[in-house]
């Protein structure tokens, strides 16, 4: 089963004690999750002091509490939006906005890549059962989004294509590759995914233009 951003109960503050209780769930989930964890939902609630039956109604599945946390922490990446109509400004601006806030939350993010890594190793061994999938797919959208003024200039597979190569040097994997690999720091990282998505672009651009 697959968890997408509309199966997620909605946590947005409402009045009276639901609305403390949602935040609640939500910063607490948040909490454990920046220090690197990836909870259960029975931890979350040991953790907030609620009832199991509580955590449950506000989360019904561990893929579904970290689907909230990470877009809570991806945040105002997930409204992104540029009235440029070049393509290339347009993706250097999307990460030049993303990638300090990826970093800020990197630790969620590590712990949710860490969910889907363990849940594709239960999946392989037919042990995942019915725990719903956490799925990860935002970037797809931002990032065609960002490339939209070359519909039509380029046969949409190559559109895709070059999609596909700029989610490698877009969230939380790029950092990971050049700062834990390669020893650089925040500032270090953007300027060399910011290079790489220039030179993609600019490439495929120049392309359509002949």
């Amino acid at each position: 089963m697959e968890i997408s951003r509309q199966s997620v109960p909605s946590l947005e503050p409402r009045k009276g004690p639901r609305a403390r209780t949602a935040r609640l769930m939500l910063a607490t989930a948040t909490e454990l999750m920046q220090q690197g964890l990836t909870p259960s939902v029975s931890e979350i609630a040991e953790a907030a002091g609620v009832s199991r039956a509580t955590a449950y109604r506000y989360f019904p599945s561990q893929a579904a509490m970290v689907q909230a946390v990470v877009d809570a922490g991806l945040g105002p990446i997930l409204q992104w939006s540029s009235r440029s109509t070049d393509p290339q400004r347009r993706v250097v601006n999307l990460i030049e906005m993303s990638l300090p806030r990826i970093e800020e939350f990197e630790a969620t993010f590590k712990a949710a890549l860490r969910l889907s890594l363990e849940q594709w190793s239960l999946r392989q061994a037919g042990a995942l059962g019915d725990e719903p999938e956490f799925k990860r797919g935002h970037r797809i959208e931002l990032l065609m989004n960002a490339l939209s003024p070359l519909s039509g200039r380029v046969p949409a597979r190559k559109l895709e294509r070059l999609a596909q190569a700029l989610s490698l040097a877009f969230g939380v994997e790029a950092l990971i590759v050049l700062k834990d690999i390669w020893g650089l720091d925040g500032k270090e990282a953007l300027s060399v995914v910011r290079w790489a998505a220039e030179t993609l672009v600019r490439d495929v651009a120049a392309q359509a233009e002949a």
